[in-house]
């Protein structure tokens, strides 16, 4: 995805798979999925790519997110996040930093290895209240702590919207998670958007009502994604969700009245 002088490449680690009908509602909708079948699979899942975002601004290697790891379950099948890397011409000693949109397992997932640091040159950067809610709280997952206590020495957290390298800004959206963060790719007048889990699939990003149940605060959520989506509709912004197909761009048009996510 170009941007301006700067490019956006997809970092492919795996998929997983979630029963659509269960993980995303429109509540006193009695089948929101009924209109959008064609987003899921022959089962009624929805497929979810796996992976994150690579961007390379002056001298910064920049990775956003950094996949599910070696996960391999009857749900979620990661380990392809490194060759994928690889094949961009990036090892993992050429990171300068790595950002989290939020700490989920399946955004975190090479950020440690076995307790060890994958990326052993990066600054890593999440937003202060995920770290928070994930690692220091006394209610903290004993999973969630192990994977990124090493991170620890390297972290810089961040609590004001901040730019954190040219052309990468980030901008606080708590409700998926307390410090759930979008960043904002600009360059020579033209923007895109990487949502993280803000939207899980595209029809998040056509109708408001959609809830996630993976989503710690629904209510602040909804409000969010409102918002956005008021923001981004008939907007020149790129937008990419850390799960759609492909990790691919689109755009929100209104097409005979209708919203609706195209692929760029």
């Amino acid at each position: 995805m170009k941007v301006g002088a700067l490019t956006i490449e997809p970092v492919y680690d795996g998929y997983g798979r979630e029963p659509a009908r269960e993980v995303l509602v429109r509540p006193d909708v009695p089948d929101a999925w009924a209109c959008h079948e064609h987003l899921l699979d022959a089962r009624g899942d929805l497929d979810l790519t796996l992976g994150g975002f690579l961007l390379r601004t002056g001298d910064r290697v920049v990775l956003i997110d950094a996949g599910v790891g070696t996960i391999d379950n009857d749900k979620y099948h990661g380990g392809q996040f490194l060759e994928s890397l690889r094949e961009h011409g990036v090892a993992p000693d050429d990171v300068t930093d790595v950002v989290f949109t939020h700490l989920h397992f399946d955004h975190v997932g090479w950020a440690t290895k076995k307790g060890q640091v994958v990326f052993p040159n990066a600054t890593y950067r999440v937003h202060a209240a995920d770290w928070a809610h994930f690692v220091d709280s006394p209610d903290a997952e004993p999973g969630a702590v192990r994977k990124l206590s090493p991170l620890a020495e390297r972290l810089e957290p961040f609590e004001a919207d901040t730019t954190l390298a040219p052309g990468l800004d980030t901008r606080h959206v708590p409700g998926h998670t307390p410090g759930s963060t979008i960043f904002v790719v600009s360059s020579e007048g033209e923007r895109a958007l990487l949502l993280g889990d803000v939207a899980h699939s595209t029809v998040e990003l056509t109708d408001p009502t959609w809830e996630a149940i993976f989503d710690v605060d629904r209510a602040a959520a909804r409000k969010v994604r409102a918002g956005l989506i008021e923001e981004l509709t008939d907007s020149s912004d790129a937008v990419a969700g850390a799960h759609f197909p492909g990790l691919r761009f689109g755009r929100v048009v209104t097409v005979s009245g209708e919203r609706r996510f195209e692929l760029i």
